[in-house]
């Protein structure tokens, strides 16, 4: 039994919470924070034991610090900003607790997705003793550890992956991001990157598209875009030849987007405007509907698996590793959309695997580093079941 830090009251935060209040056995003690408390309250409102809330600004560290000794917590699940991920490490190297996120650092004036800032902690969190788990959300975190788990029991070799992740969810809107405006759109309007051959190969935005046709949801139109795993997976899936991320979207949405692009709302540079210094993108932000309020209305499906590709005992193999969420059960269950329940159940089940002993090892971890099979035992236990089927004779976009 542990104390729980969770840092970050958004639709992911709010699905943390419910899933570590529903384990007392593992989470004794729960303490929610944000900048603005009003949204923890209400989140603890919800749930059926009652938790400790906070307010505390993440870009500060004395602030964390003070609220860390103040609480005392095992462990930090941080479900804030990416922008925050340095500030939050370094609270916990102070005060002497673990570390948990869904998402790799990213500088708030440029767009850049690397774990190099936070693979940089990996000597001060040895010496520390403590562990430091990145990326534990949907992708990154189960697709690195499908990729763990193939590595392990299905394939003597890997030779390719392709992570697919489709929401095939409808929320009614023209226009709106199911997880931080902000962070989407980054992310969306980047140029695409893959890794082949030992090298990382660049794609314009949205340049490459491969209709798929996803398990329970059907066939939709995936973008190749750069996603943060891969830089991870590149490195510890061995014989790797190739890793490519794919996403999709509809037609309404990159209609819109590609609009937004064009006129420069999507820019992280500020710009003059009526005497005062503004963020386009931030500007449009607080424009867009609030991803945490999408739950109620959004109806449909998430299918987001691992395309993995090697061989077994000297013959071909090709599987698809996968989980398919509803949107709606997931809002019944805890008051968030589908989305934010794919990235907030495996933070909690990644803090689960820290606390309970299995992933506690000093220093910085990515997830497929780490033994799969608990994790991918508790994805069984916790909502989100996991599939493997044979894709042997289904062709695989080589362009």
């Amino acid at each position: 039994m542990s104390k729980v830090l969770i840092i970050g009251a958004g639709g992911v935060g709010r699905v943390v919470a419910h899933k570590c209040a529903q384990l007392p056995d593992v989470f004794s003690e729960i303490c929610l924070a944000s900048r603005t408390k009003s949204r923890c309250d209400q989140i603890a409102s919800e749930l059926k034991r009652p938790i400790q809330t906070e307010q505390v600004d993440a870009d500060d560290v004395p602030q964390l610090v003070a609220l860390i000794r103040k609480f005392e917590p095992r462990l930090v699940i941080n479900v804030a900003l990416p922008y925050q991920d340095l500030t939050i490490m370094d609270a916990c190297l102070e005060t002497g607790v673990d570390y948990v996120d869904t998402a790799n650092y990213e500088p708030l004036d440029t767009a850049k997705f690397e774990y190099k800032w936070q693979w940089a902690y990996q000597d001060r969190f040895k010496e520390a003793g403590l562990t430091a788990l990145l990326g534990s959300g949907f992708d990154p975190g189960v697709t690195n550890v499908y990729c763990a788990y193939a590595q392990k029991h299905l394939f003597d070799e890997i030779d390719y992956v392709d992570i697919l992740d489709c929401n095939a969810g409808d929320h009614g809107y023209p226009f709106a991001t199911n997880f931080n405006p902000e962070i989407n759109i980054r992310e969306v309007s980047a140029n695409g990157r893959y890794w082949e051959a030992g090298e990382w190969k660049e794609t314009r935005p949205m340049e490459i598209r491969w209709d798929f046709d996803f398990p329970e949801v059907g066939e939709k139109a995936a973008y190749l875009l750069y996603h943060e795993e891969m830089e991870s997976l590149a490195q510890n899936i061995k014989g790797l030849k190739r890793i490519r991320f794919w996403m999709t979207f509809g037609q309404s949405y990159l209609t819109h987007l590609n609009c937004l692009i064009n006129v420069g709302m999507t820019g992280i540079e500020p710009v003059e405007f009526q005497g005062q210094k503004i963020v386009p993108l931030q500007f449009l932000k607080a424009l867009l509907p609030d991803p945490a309020s999408l739950g109620p209305r959004t109806t449909g499906k998430t299918c987001i698996g691992c395309l993995i590709e090697g061989r077994k005992d000297g013959q071909a193999k090709k599987v698809f590793i996968y989980n398919v969420c509803d949107h709606q059960e997931c809002y019944r269950e805890t008051n968030a959309q589908g989305v934010s329940y794919t990235t907030g159940v495996p933070a909690m089940i990644g803090a689960k695997q820290i606390l309970e002993g299995q992933w506690r090892q000093p220093g910085v971890w990515n997830m497929e580093q780490l033994d799969p099979d608990p994790f991918m035992d508790d994805l069984n236990k916790y909502g989100l079941p996991w599939k493997v089927i044979d894709m042997a004779g289904v062709k695989t976009f080589a362009g």
